[in-house]
């Protein structure tokens, strides 16, 4: 049977900071991951080139290369441990051969690794959620559907130690809804359709890990969430209202772990400060390094809670010092490195680390702010007292503009007038959503395209 969270797993905030998580997961060759250390989560991709069968002696030396350079400076910076993340590109899902074949070279050069340098490490694979190439998305069944999972299942027998997706169900109405600022459409993709897709999706995943011994390690709303950080960065969106998108992922993501997820979960799921709070699995994390991927404002707020510290994704592109995933591993090392001194000098040096992490951003950003870990605590306590997704995804809208309101009156953020215009128009929209979830989807089903979405792929 599905778990249903209904207490938080960290109720004190001194309790909450990076590298300690109440259920550390441990690894077979004894790395374990939220148990005193954060460790680098190492993740690469390709520079821009096609991926065909012409080029795929290519793409191989390109990951052999990368694997090789940033075990390489691992070893020379005395790592004592650390995770490497392949997010399969689609064209190395749509073949899943292919996205095996990449992940057995990571695999057997991870283990020359610790073989000779006795260095820890774990491999987390990240199919692509390919059922997005289907207009309107086909969920559950078809080719795209039966190559994702045949993906996993190969991926698994490869030598992945943890398996995770990005997944998109809901995504395509989600996508229309931050543009127009629609309140009820966002709720629907991500408390209706979403967390009906998470639950189908997690049950199969969950499945394949038991059947070969891997880890399900949990999911992102990045699609969702960072999409909206993303726009407001470049000024297409008010910042509060990505805020308030984060927030309402919550219990989309949360859908994992009640389905068998044990995280880590992913690095771009900056929802995972809340999911540690209820779960207490491990999380990995992303800020600051992150910026060779994405701008964000949330660059050391990021830092308070992790148990994996992640640079996102950087292309395999040369720099002056090195090629770009080198350079990113480095930064990763002397990140982890500074939080887990701290950690060696007592918690309180760590909590007084967690806390200048957290200073220094979440004033500037209402996005830092909701990152804070006794908001985190307090939103997601709200988020849990409700019994389905779409009332926690209803409360975390609510709680979550009752939190901005607050903040503002007590000079904890500064929102413009611009911001503040947004709040009340949000507020309204949130105080027009109905108790009822049969009442909901009955109001939304007109304002839907069914060129855009198909509801049967939702049990609707």
């Amino acid at each position: 049977m599905a778990k249903k969270y209904q207490e938080l797993a960290i109720k004190d905030p001194t309790d909450f900071l990076f590298g300690v998580s109440p259920y550390p997961v441990s690894l077979k060759n004894g790395l374990t991951i939220g148990g005193g250390k954060v460790y680098p989560e190492i993740n690469f991709t390709l520079p821009g080139m096609g991926i065909n069968p012409e080029t795929m002696p290519e793409v191989r030396d390109q990951y052999a290369q990368m694997i090789g350079d940033v075990t390489k400076r691992a070893a020379e910076l005395h790592a004592d441990g650390f995770s490497v993340e392949y997010e399969l590109l689609p064209d190395l899902t749509l073949n899943p051969e292919w996205g095996a074949e990449i992940t057995k070279l990571l695999r057997e050069k991870l283990d020359g690794l610790a073989q000779n340098e006795a260095i820890k490490t774990c491999l987390r694979v990240t199919p692509n959620d390919i059922r997005e190439f289907s207009r309107p998305p086909l969920l559950r069944h078809g080719k795209f559907v039966d190559d994702m999972f045949r993906c996993f299942e190969l991926c698994a027998q490869a030598g992945a130690d943890l398996l995770a997706i990005e997944s998109t169900g809901g995504k395509e109405i989600h996508d229309d809804a931050i543009i127009k600022g629609d309140l009820a459409a966002s709720v629907f993709a991500l408390g209706i359709l979403g967390s009906r897709d998470m639950k189908f999706l997690w049950e199969k995943i969950v499945s394949i890990c038991k059947r070969y011994d891997v880890i399900p390690s949990g999911d992102s709303a990045c699609g969702f969430g960072n999409t909206a950080m993303v726009l407001a960065e470049q000024h297409y969106i008010p910042r509060i209202w990505a805020a308030l998108i984060r927030v309402m992922t919550v219990p989309r993501s949360l859908v994992a772990f009640e389905e068998g997820a044990v995280g880590p979960n992913k690095d771009c799921a900056y929802e995972g400060v809340y999911i540690k709070a209820i779960t207490g699995a491990p999380i990995a994390l992303e800020g600051a390094e992150a910026a060779c991927a994405h701008l964000s404002p949330i660059g050391n707020i990021a830092k308070a809670v992790p148990d994996l510290w992640s640079n996102e994704s950087v292309q395999n592109v040369k720099l002056l010092a090195a090629s770009a995933p080198t350079v990113s591993m480095e930064q990763l090392i002397y990140a982890t490195r500074l939080m887990n001194k701290a950690a060696d000098k007592g918690k309180g040096s760590a909590l007084a680390l967690r806390d200048l992490f957290i200073d220094s951003d979440s004033a500037g950003d209402v996005q830092a702010y909701i990152l804070r870990p006794d908001v985190a605590l307090d939103l997601s306590r709200q988020i849990i007292a409700e019994p389905t997704a779409y009332l926690r995804t209803r409360k975390a809208a609510l709680a979550a503009l009752d939190c901005f309101r607050k903040a503002q009156e007590k000079r904890e953020i500064t929102l413009s007038r611009v911001e503040l215009r947004w709040l009340d128009a949000l507020s309204r929209q949130a105080d027009q959503l109905p108790d009822s979830e049969e009442e909901f989807i009955a109001q939304m089903r007109p304002t839907l395209d069914p060129a855009k979405v198909n509801l049967s792929e939702y049990d609707l």
